[in-house]
């Protein structure tokens, strides 16, 4: 008998423990696939919805309004678009928002990195390479981020973490808001809103409310940026005409 618990403990335990992972990993799967179409049926409806508010009120069209420096993007670098929209955004901006939903020590540092990068892209020169200058960024993240996990490894963060923790839905809602309203740089110089950018802003406002569902449901930072870049994904191959075209 005690051989048989000696060969259970040594061999079965570490097995049901695969098992365990692998069927976890399949369900958070399953909880991404489920919220990607749940988002993309709430995009569905809205332009619907926004489609027949333009037929009677044709001044909320958003025509003055356009995403000038993304279309020159997509226009003269196919290939940077891809990888910006597809990979740094969700990367960068997950990092700017998801990470303060129920946040870690790791997720904690990960948020000032991302914040420290994005400000300090203005300081590159517009003439270096693409490649060259988010390589540079993605190494100086990786030091930042090793870094700040370290310097913040310290009663008083851990105790801001547990407040986090404990206010998560708020702070759910107020990412969500915030993730929406940092998109309206995307239309105007500076900042401004108006009821015709707010309707501009809005699905950027739900997407986030879903990159926000994942993270709580899946526990993991990975998960909303993957329904952020297959959000994204779905975004690039619906210009993928107009890229062909020009």
């Amino acid at each position: 008998m005690p051989k048989k618990i000696v060969t259970f403990i040594l061999y079965e335990i570490p097995i049901i423990k695969q098992e365990l992972v692998r069927r976890s990993s399949s369900s958070k799967a399953a909880v991404l696939l489920r919220l990607f179409g749940r988002l993309f049926l709430i995009y569905f409806i809205f332009f619907i919805v926004l489609g027949l508010l333009k037929e009677y009120y044709p001044w909320i069209t958003g025509d003055e309004y356009e995403q000038a420096s993304l279309m020159d993007l997509m226009r003269d670098d196919p290939l940077y678009f891809l990888v910006a929209t597809v990979i740094i955004a969700p990367l960068l901006e997950e990092g700017m928002f998801r990470t303060l939903i129920k946040p870690t020590l790791s997720q904690a540092a990960f948020f000032l990195t991302a914040w420290i990068i994005f400000l300090g892209r203005s300081f590159i020169p517009a003439d270096v390479h693409w490649m060259i200058a988010n390589g540079f960024l993605l190494v100086l993240g990786i030091f930042l981020w090793m870094a700040l996990k370290e310097l913040l490894n310290t009663p008083f963060v851990h105790r801001q973490l547990a407040f986090l923790n404990r206010g998560y839905v708020a702070m759910w809602m107020v990412t969500s808001l915030l993730f929406g309203l940092i998109h309206v740089m995307n239309y105007v110089e500076g900042f401004e809103l108006n009821l015709v950018l707010f309707l501009l802003i809005f699905p950027r406002i739900v997407a986030g409310y879903f990159f926000g569902k994942i993270k709580i449901l899946n526990q993991s930072m990975v998960w909303p940026m993957a329904l952020h870049a297959m959000n994204n994904g779905v975004v690039f191959l619906i210009l993928l005409p107009r890229i062909l075209s020009s």
